[in-house]
């Protein structure tokens, strides 16, 4: 097994045994929208704004056992006001035939050297959605969304 290989099975095992089911314990659930190019099922709290976790992202690098990416995925091909557009939020991400989808995403750093520090990205990944969603709600898209 290479390392991009060895990277990517310790992230997704990480995931699957810590990330999501602490998730899953604080009222979020299982997304029923696929991610356009990520393969793995997303969670979603309240069925608006979804998340990924990206165990491809960094593959081949030496520390890549120790973070991986998430991705908030926005699934509609709506307008979003300038205010929630550009890296602090959402840019976009194509997905067929002119339409397009909105993502926003992050690096969760879990675990630094010997220190691991789950509980932490787990906090980050909890405030980072929070804040995405509260943005949306605050803002006029989501009456496009009902």
């Amino acid at each position: 097994m290479n390392l991009k290989e060895a990277n990517e099975v310790f992230r997704r095992a990480i995931i699957k045994a810590y990330f999501e089911p602490a998730l899953l314990q604080v009222d979020y659930h299982k997304s029923s929208v696929k991610h356009p190019n990520l393969s793995e099922d997303g969670l979603t709290f309240e069925d608006v704004l979804h998340l990924y976790f990206d165990v491809f992202t960094g593959n081949d690098y030496p520390d890549g056992d120790e973070w991986f990416s998430i991705e908030y995925l926005l699934p509609y091909n709506v307008k979003l006001p300038d205010g929630l557009k550009g890296p602090d939020y959402f840019t976009t991400l194509s997905v067929s035939e002119g339409r397009h989808y909105w993502r926003h995403r992050e690096l969760i750093r879990f675990k630094y050297g010997k220190s691991k520090k789950l509980a932490e990205s787990l906090d980050f990944i909890d405030k980072k959605n929070n804040e995405m969603s509260k943005a949306i709600h605050d803002s006029p898209v989501i009456n496009q969304l009902k």
